[in-house]
């Protein structure tokens, strides 16, 4: 660990040189690039320096053990810096862990009712909600691109870009099937029925550069829709774009203009062509995708919500509230904080 932090000591030096120079800080890209790099490595080079002087500090106590009149002031400076020094090694292990390139990016949600007819629509358009409140509680704006309304309500599908400041790195843990169990509103009875929603997280991804045919898309215009399946506007301006190689279907209506919609459902096609690609590439490389919690296969049942309990239940880290209510209301933090901890945990194991 010292030799990647004092390779990391030795970049940030040289990139404070760096951006001393006329000809860097006449180019503006370079500035911004060599200043992102920098402040990526700041706070490792900050705690590093603590670090140092945490072991100096220990020496000196040491060193003033054997000494009567010193010996027991020392022994507390000692035992102090010596629990310091391990928390700080603890923080740096954290902070040397290679970071997903995608974390600070925005993201794409795709929501969908899947077994469970009526119900696993409306318990969609729970999640949505779910979602929008946490969204709301973090800062974060979300845009709605295209929905299919459930026939009692809810979504059979809904599909949203969720914008702030480290959208991925908290939601991509959310991508996989979500099981609710209630009496549904039609159960005269008041029998629990088991149903299950759909949720899928991309990262957005600016200029993915994917070469797409035309020949391989089949682009159909449509009046765009609002509640209960009204037309919003008189023209064709929906958009829904198929990737006929991969069977991949966008759609976009939200714009008024046909062309804005277009051209944003093309952007939803690379990001989506683009995250299937980098999935197929961690089922290659096979045991990183075995340890990972989120792996943004839609078929894994990732999490129960219990309405007669009130309980969630979050199968891959067997973690469980019972405070189902809050949650829904888009208190999410714990569940998300007990998956970014496990994630950590697993990857300090070298799992």
């Amino acid at each position: 660990m010292k030799d990647r932090l004092e390779s990391i000591q030795k970049r940030y030096q040289e990139i404070e040189t760096e951006l001393m120079k006329p000809e860097i800080m006449n180019d503006y890209n370079q500035v911004k690039n060599l200043s992102k790099e920098q402040s990526d490595l700041q706070e490792i080079v900050v705690k590093y320096e603590t670090l140092k002087k945490y072991e100096k500090d220990i020496e000196e106590a040491k060193s003033l053990v054997n000494d009567p009149e010193l010996k027991d002031m020392a022994l507390v400076e000692l035992e102090d810096k010596e629990n310091k020094l391990e928390t700080l090694k603890h923080e740096l292990e954290i902070l040397l862990i290679p970071k997903d390139e995608n974390d600070g990016k925005n993201v794409i949600m795709e929501i969908r009712g899947a077994a469970g007819g009526d119900e696993a629509n409306i318990f969609a358009g729970d999640l949505l909600r779910m979602y929008t409140y946490y969204a709301e509680k973090n800062g974060w704006k979300i845009e709605i691109n295209h929905q299919i309304e459930g026939a009692s309500g809810g979504f059979s599908q809904v599909e949203c870009t969720i914008k702030g400041e480290n959208v991925y790195s908290k939601l991509k843990y959310e991508s996989g099937a979500h099981r609710v169990q209630r009496a549904p509103v039609t159960e005269t009875q008041g029998r629990v029925h088991t149903s299950t929603a759909t949720v899928l997280v991309m990262p957005e991804v600016d200029d993915v550069d994917i070469d797409i045919k035309e020949s391989d898309l089949k682009i159909d215009v449509y009046h765009s829709s609002g509640a209960g399946g009204q037309s919003v506007n008189t023209s064709n301006s929906a958009v829904r774009i198929t990737h006929l190689p991969t069977n991949t279907v966008v759609t976009c209506q939200n714009e008024r203009s046909q062309l804005k919609n277009k051209d944003k459902a093309m952007k939803l096609l690379k990001i989506k062509l683009y995250d299937n690609m980098r999935l197929e590439k961690e089922m290659k490389e096979g045991s990183e995708r075995k340890s990972k919690i989120g792996t943004g296969d839609r078929s894994e049942k990732i999490r129960t919500y219990n309405y007669p309990q009130n309980r969630v239940t979050d199968h891959r880290i067997g973690f469980s509230l019972m405070s189902l209510d809050r949650v829904m209301d888009g208190d999410l933090e714990p569940i998300i904080d007990a998956l970014i901890t496990e994630d950590l945990k697993r990857k300090l194991a070298g799992e």
